[in-house]
Protein backbone atom coordinates (compact mmCIF):
# COMPACT_ATOMS: atom_id res chain seq x y z
CA UNK A 1 0.00 0.00 0.00
CA UNK A 2 1.57 3.64 -0.88
CA UNK A 3 2.78 4.85 2.49
CA UNK A 4 1.23 8.19 1.96
CA UNK A 5 -2.46 6.94 1.71
CA UNK A 6 -1.63 4.30 4.31
CA UNK A 7 -0.84 7.51 6.42
CA UNK A 8 -4.74 8.84 6.11
CA UNK A 9 -6.49 6.00 6.82
CA UNK A 10 -7.39 5.93 10.46
CA UNK A 11 -6.48 2.03 11.94
CA UNK A 12 -9.82 1.04 11.71
CA UNK A 13 -10.27 1.77 8.12
CA UNK A 14 -7.08 -0.32 7.56
CA UNK A 15 -8.62 -3.31 9.64
CA UNK A 16 -11.62 -2.64 7.24
CA UNK A 17 -9.13 -2.87 4.34
CA UNK A 18 -7.04 -6.36 5.00
CA UNK A 19 -10.82 -7.69 6.20
CA UNK A 20 -12.22 -6.62 2.33
CA UNK A 21 -9.25 -8.13 1.00
CA UNK A 22 -9.35 -11.40 3.01
CA UNK A 23 -13.35 -11.82 2.16
CA UNK A 24 -12.93 -11.71 -1.67
CA UNK A 25 -11.05 -15.52 -1.06
CA UNK A 26 -14.52 -16.63 -0.22
CA UNK A 27 -15.90 -14.78 -3.01
CA UNK A 28 -17.60 -12.34 -1.05
CA UNK A 29 -17.89 -8.05 -2.49
CA UNK A 30 -17.56 -5.68 0.14
CA UNK A 31 -18.78 -1.82 0.71
CA UNK A 32 -17.66 -0.08 3.90
CA UNK A 33 -18.98 2.36 6.28
CA UNK A 34 -22.82 1.43 5.06
CA UNK A 35 -25.79 2.87 6.94
CA UNK A 36 -28.61 0.14 7.30
CA UNK A 37 -30.57 2.11 9.58
CA UNK A 38 -30.90 6.44 10.32
CA UNK A 39 -28.00 6.49 12.98
CA UNK A 40 -26.16 3.65 12.31
CA UNK A 41 -23.17 2.69 10.01
CA UNK A 42 -21.57 -0.63 9.62
CA UNK A 43 -17.65 -0.69 8.88
CA UNK A 44 -18.19 -3.43 6.33
CA UNK A 45 -20.98 -5.36 4.81
CA UNK A 46 -19.96 -8.15 2.64
CA UNK A 47 -22.19 -9.49 0.60
CA UNK A 48 -21.22 -13.81 -0.60
CA UNK A 49 -22.14 -15.29 -3.56
CA UNK A 50 -25.44 -16.74 -2.60
CA UNK A 51 -27.14 -13.93 -1.04
CA UNK A 52 -25.31 -14.32 2.17
CA UNK A 53 -24.98 -11.09 4.68
CA UNK A 54 -21.96 -10.85 6.84
CA UNK A 55 -21.14 -7.64 8.96
CA UNK A 56 -17.86 -6.97 10.37
CA UNK A 57 -17.55 -4.43 13.18
CA UNK A 58 -13.69 -3.31 13.07
CA UNK A 59 -12.18 -2.20 16.44
CA UNK A 60 -8.12 -0.65 16.89
CA UNK A 61 -8.47 -1.13 20.74
CA UNK A 62 -9.89 -1.73 23.73
CA UNK A 63 -11.57 1.66 24.03
CA UNK A 64 -12.95 1.62 20.94
CA UNK A 65 -14.48 -1.54 21.39
CA UNK A 66 -15.77 -0.66 25.03
CA UNK A 67 -17.40 3.41 23.52
CA UNK A 68 -19.35 1.00 20.77
CA UNK A 69 -22.85 0.88 22.36
CA UNK A 70 -25.37 0.03 19.16
CA UNK A 71 -23.24 -3.50 17.70
CA UNK A 72 -26.17 -5.19 19.04
CA UNK A 73 -28.63 -3.14 16.65
CA UNK A 74 -26.36 -4.60 13.64
CA UNK A 75 -27.46 -8.87 14.30
CA UNK A 76 -30.56 -7.80 12.94
CA UNK A 77 -29.13 -7.06 9.40
CA UNK A 78 -27.00 -9.67 9.00
CA UNK A 79 -27.05 -13.57 8.30
CA UNK A 80 -23.25 -13.22 10.60
CA UNK A 81 -21.31 -11.20 12.74
CA UNK A 82 -18.28 -10.52 13.23
CA UNK A 83 -15.74 -8.57 14.93
CA UNK A 84 -12.40 -7.79 13.04
CA UNK A 85 -9.24 -6.77 15.83
CA UNK A 86 -5.58 -6.79 15.24
CA UNK A 87 -3.33 -9.46 16.75
CA UNK A 88 -2.63 -7.16 19.81
CA UNK A 89 -6.56 -6.82 20.82
CA UNK A 90 -7.43 -8.09 23.97
CA UNK A 91 -9.95 -10.97 22.71
CA UNK A 92 -11.29 -11.83 25.82
CA UNK A 93 -13.30 -8.45 25.84
CA UNK A 94 -15.71 -9.58 22.66
CA UNK A 95 -18.86 -11.39 22.94
CA UNK A 96 -17.96 -15.60 21.96
CA UNK A 97 -21.14 -15.63 20.15
CA UNK A 98 -20.05 -13.18 17.72
CA UNK A 99 -17.45 -13.88 14.67
CA UNK A 100 -13.60 -13.41 15.07
CA UNK A 101 -11.26 -12.00 12.31
CA UNK A 102 -7.80 -11.11 12.92
CA UNK A 103 -6.43 -8.38 10.75
CA UNK A 104 -3.88 -5.83 9.77
CA UNK A 105 -3.95 -3.36 6.38
CA UNK A 106 -2.75 -6.38 4.14
CA UNK A 107 -4.79 -9.06 5.08
CA UNK A 108 -7.12 -10.78 7.66
CA UNK A 109 -7.95 -14.50 8.86
CA UNK A 110 -11.37 -15.93 10.04
CA UNK A 111 -10.43 -17.15 13.70
CA UNK A 112 -13.95 -17.83 14.60
CA UNK A 113 -17.10 -18.43 12.87
CA UNK A 114 -19.88 -17.61 13.83
CA UNK A 115 -23.62 -19.18 13.99
CA UNK A 116 -25.92 -18.08 11.02
CA UNK A 117 -28.90 -16.56 12.14
CA UNK A 118 -30.46 -16.28 8.60
CA UNK A 119 -32.28 -12.78 7.25
CA UNK A 120 -35.86 -13.40 6.49
CA UNK A 121 -36.59 -12.77 2.85
CA UNK A 122 -38.08 -9.28 3.28
CA UNK A 123 -35.12 -7.59 5.70
CA UNK A 124 -32.32 -9.87 2.98
CA UNK A 125 -34.12 -7.53 -0.40
CA UNK A 126 -34.19 -4.27 2.00
CA UNK A 127 -30.40 -4.96 2.89
CA UNK A 128 -29.30 -6.31 -0.43
CA UNK A 129 -31.15 -3.09 -1.77
CA UNK A 130 -28.89 -0.81 0.37
CA UNK A 131 -25.67 -2.17 -0.41
CA UNK A 132 -26.05 -2.27 -4.03
CA UNK A 133 -26.91 1.61 -4.14
CA UNK A 134 -24.19 2.18 -1.69
CA UNK A 135 -21.97 0.75 -4.27
CA UNK A 136 -23.25 2.38 -6.92
CA UNK A 137 -23.02 5.88 -5.27
CA UNK A 138 -19.36 5.43 -4.26
CA UNK A 139 -18.48 4.19 -7.72
CA UNK A 140 -20.40 6.54 -9.31
CA UNK A 141 -18.72 9.43 -6.38
CA UNK A 142 -15.32 8.10 -7.70
CA UNK A 143 -15.32 7.97 -11.72
CA UNK A 144 -16.81 12.26 -11.10
CA UNK A 145 -16.70 13.31 -7.59
CA UNK A 146 -18.45 16.93 -8.24
CA UNK A 147 -21.44 14.30 -7.82
CA UNK A 148 -21.10 13.89 -5.03
CA UNK A 149 -22.75 17.11 -3.56
CA UNK A 150 -26.16 16.12 -5.24
CA UNK A 151 -25.92 12.76 -2.19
Amino acid sequence: MNEQIKSKLMPGQLLSRGVCRHLLSYNFVCVEELVPTPGRRVDVMALGPKGEIWIVECKSSRADFQADRKWQDYLEWCDRYFWAVDRNFPIELLPIKSGLIIADAYDAEIIRMPTEKKLNSARRKVVIQKFARHAARRDQAHRDPGVSKFN
